[in-house]
């Protein structure tokens, strides 16, 4: 039996325990007869499904020990569906219980047709929030090692797919820790090269002056120490994809070599007379402003022309909306299994904090953060505490429709008033409402002329 059919019954009766055993069979059954034998279990099993009695010991009678269970299970387990069972004249706890994030209630006495209904809906919506789940993860990787949901991040996606099929040179730019060399390869591994060598060089990790005879190589007697002819990293790349990490870094005098490479598609190792031909993929990648290194005379204008023939500008993270935590999500499962944990996810705050923080460092800063949260978490879940950004400032995120709704309504009222100099009738033109509608919306988001 599947971990999906796991019901966890809490309740202290010993009747009614045996009852809910035989009444419901089919699932996997666990039983708990208090709040430490409760979320012991959770821990355990992970159950779908929580069927709670408020009426819990060490005080039976009043439900605050139920509620309280109930919020620990939500916050260690907050996709678990719990049903709350209480008694007939405690329908006031049972909305409080819904409130607290119940799934639903059921009052005493039991029927257990009437409750296995309400069970078999739960794991049949749990079902079905795991199916949906699989389904977004799928859509947010649309490259291999890839995981993107913004708009922006979409369409340089399927940009990626319809130039690797090309024998195009490609310019990736973006900030450090944006993610180049994962592109670079995912072009690689969608073109007819796949099965070929991708060998990445980073010009700014290896000194200027061993920089030429990493790419080009050299034949014996090169240079003092050059013992043996070697190949350069080029010509390993034969037949496959070379990609020219932070090419701003590329010394000036080296340009000039790279330039004949490129348009040849000939090199000579240092010390050596003969022209080699290699037949190689070109992608390139800089976090520099190449225009302005151009401008400052540090950088070839032919050569950008000839490794930009096709540019892609990948947006750093904080401009990815939506995207951070589902990438957080997609890292924590990777580092649940590279150090065997099981957390489920991240607490409310964190997940906030998570969304909200601007990533100076982007994709390598989010991946460190969260690699060292899983590494020190305690909990089912990752807290601010483990992620160490208790001292950042998180502005909360509206959720709620509403919320959403009036914001967006608030900022293009205020936007379409700039635009028309504060003239209520051509900014309502602009957003298409009339006057009486602007007016409206102009008292109801307290909006002043002028401001």
């Amino acid at each position: 039996m599947s971990d999906d059919s796991i019901l966890l019954i809490v309740e202290d009766d010993p009747g009614l325990q045996k009852q809910f055993k035989w009444g419901f069979e089919k699932y996997k059954i666990v039983i708990a007869g208090d709040r430490p034998e409760a979320i012991t279990a959770l821990r355990r099993y992970q159950p779908s499904v929580v069927t709670l009695d408020l009426g819990l010991p060490p005080d039976p009678t009043n439900a605050s020990e139920g509620l309280e269970t109930l919020k620990e299970i939500l916050q260690l387990a907050p996709n678990t569906k719990v049903i709350v069972v209480t008694g007939n004249d405690d329908r006031d706890n049972a909305l409080q219980a819904i409130a607290l994030g119940a799934y639903d209630f059921y009052q005493k006495p039991v029927d257990l047709d009437v409750l296995n209904t309400i069970i078999q809906r739960a794991f049949h919506l749990t079902s079905l929030e795991n199916e949906n789940a699989k389904l977004q993860q799928k859509n947010h990787e649309p490259l291999n090692g890839i995981i993107a949901a913004c708009k922006k991040m979409q369409e340089i996606s399927r940009t990626v797919e319809k130039i690797a099929p090309m024998q195009i040179t490609t310019l990736l730019l973006g900030e450090s820790g944006t993610g180049k060399e994962v592109f670079a390869r995912a072009i690689h591994d969608l073109s007819d090269r796949a099965k070929k060598p991708f060998v990445p060089v980073n010009c700014a990790a290896i000194p200027e002056n061993l920089l030429e005879s990493e790419l080009f190589g050299y034949e014996k007697g090169a240079f003092t120490g050059a013992v043996k002819q070697t190949k350069g990293k080029i010509e390993y790349a034969d037949g496959g994809t070379f990609f020219l990490d932070e090419i701003g870094d590329l010394p000036f005098n080296l340009q000039s070599k790279l330039l004949r490479f490129i348009q040849e598609r000939t090199i000579e190792r240092l010390g050596g007379r003969g022209e080699i031909p290699v037949d190689v993929r070109i992608i390139c990648a800089t976090h520099q402003n190449i225009q302005n290194l151009i401008q400052q005379n540090a950088f070839r204008e032919d050569l950008y022309y000839r490794i930009s023939e096709m540019t892609i500008n990948i947006p750093p993270l904080r401009e990815r909306e939506g995207d951070a935590l589902i990438i957080a999500t997609a890292l924590l499962r990777k580092f649940n299994d590279q150090h065997k944990k099981s957390i489920k996810g991240f607490t409310k705050e964190a997940a906030q904090a998570i969304e909200t923080y601007e990533w100076p460092g982007n994709i390598r800063q989010l991946e460190n953060k969260i690699k060292r949260a899983v590494i020190m978490a305690e909990e089912s879940l990752i807290t601010l505490n483990d992620l160490e950004m208790d001292g950042e400032n998180h502005d909360a995120l509206p959720l709620n429709l509403k919320e959403v709704r009036e914001a967006a309504e608030t900022l293009a009222i205020k936007r379409a008033l700039n635009f028309s100099n504060h003239n209520v009738s051509n900014a309502a033109k602009l957003l298409g409402i009339t006057r009486p509608t602007l007016y409206s919306l102009l008292g109801k988001y307290n909006i002043v002329l002028g401001d």
